[in-house]
């Protein structure tokens, strides 16, 4: 009879361990989350990295020149030089 109590308590015991490894707030479950979490996160920040790359380049060359600014105005606000003609050509349909 006393060996029965004996694993019953450690049963138990061990039922009270295993409920706190995988339930409690630093169990299996919550870490698991947190880690889908951190992976999320870490895209975040690598997609931010290349972002900051870029405008660092794109102001690294406006630094260095008045080329840039040439042709980010040609392109986007179509402007053109003194004596120039703009043409624009359209594809026959």
């Amino acid at each position: 009879m006393t060996m029965r109590w004996i694993t019953a308590i450690f049963l138990a015991l061990l039922v009270l361990v295993q409920v706190d490894l995988w339930f409690s707030r630093n169990g299996v479950f919550h870490v698991r989350g947190l880690n889908g979490q951190l992976e999320d996160v870490r895209g975040q920040i690598d997609e931010a990295k290349a972002r900051n790359e870029q405008v660092q380049a794109e102001v690294k060359d406006l630094r260095e020149g008045l080329e840039m600014v040439e042709e980010k105005a040609r392109a986007e606000l179509g402007m053109v030089k003194r004596d120039e003609v703009y043409i624009q050509v359209t594809p026959r349909r």
